[in-house]
């Protein structure tokens, strides 16, 4: 089978549950939607369980995008040189970050080895940037923001990365004909019009999983692309 899990912010507990709840075994393959670290408790965690799982497969979100751009800066050695090298526009990178939920990740990395702690940017740094399948006959456009800057027949090598996990979703735009554009980035909560906030949207050649794991009232989600059914956490 093949599964689809939205944002899970570092809710490993959550995680695990809905791994036993929808049965998915080491036969099955999920892709994982990004945003797996920052804001939740367990970000390294839920990596860590990823990395050791070859049926998993990550999609870059734009968590991963800033810890990997904010982890660059923060590993090199304390030198005055160094310190002389953060520009204003670095600051204001880390500002961000930390504005974003990054204490959970950084406290889990910081208690890594220094060897764990190199294979374990080096998994975020591998991150799909989209995937493009077909199960059952349907075709499924996996991103975790969007498509920013969308035109008809714009291959999806084309888009940058910062336009794939960056970009909102227009949940009321049908962008393809033949395929379904499955999303994370925007929790559901956000969706104007949609009736059941905190849970998977679907419509309009849709499906939006992120259902507001880390913020009270929201939970994780999978869905199963071959039965169409729903899991979730709570």
């Amino acid at each position: 089978m093949t599964y689809v899990i939205g944002d899970i912010h570092g809710e490993y507990e959550q995680f695990r549950l809905l791994l036993d709840l929808a049965g998915i075994g080491d036969g099955d393959t999920v892709y994982v939607l990004g945003d797996v670290v920052d804001r939740g408790p367990e970000p390294v965690r839920v990596l860590q369980y990823l990395m050791r799982h070859d049926n998993f497969r990550l999609i870059a979100g734009n968590h991963e995008l800033m810890a990997l751009e904010c982890l660059d800066l923060l590993m090199k050695d304390v030198t005055e040189e160094n310190i002389a090298a953060l520009d204003s526009a670095s600051l204001m990178m880390l500002a961000d970050w930390q504005m974003n939920g990054c204490a959970p990740t950084l406290a889990g990395i910081r208690a890594l080895d220094p060897d764990e702690r190199e294979d374990l940017i080096d998994y975020m740094a591998d991150a799909l940037a989209y995937e493009d399948i077909t199960v059952n006959g349907t075709r499924y456009v996996l991103v975790h923001g969007g498509l920013g800057n969308f035109r008809p027949g714009r291959p999806l090598w084309d888009y940058s990365i910062d336009e794939l996990v960056w970009e909102q979703t227009d949940y009321g735009k049908v962008y393809f004909d033949d395929a379904v554009l499955v999303t994370g980035h925007t929790p559901t909560q956000l969706i104007e019009g949609f009736d059941k906030p905190g849970y998977v949207f679907s419509g309009n050649g849709h499906l939006g999983l992120d259902c507001g794991a880390c913020f009270e009232g929201g939970r994780l989600a999978a869905v199963c692309l071959d039965t169409g059914e729903i899991f979730y956490s709570r």
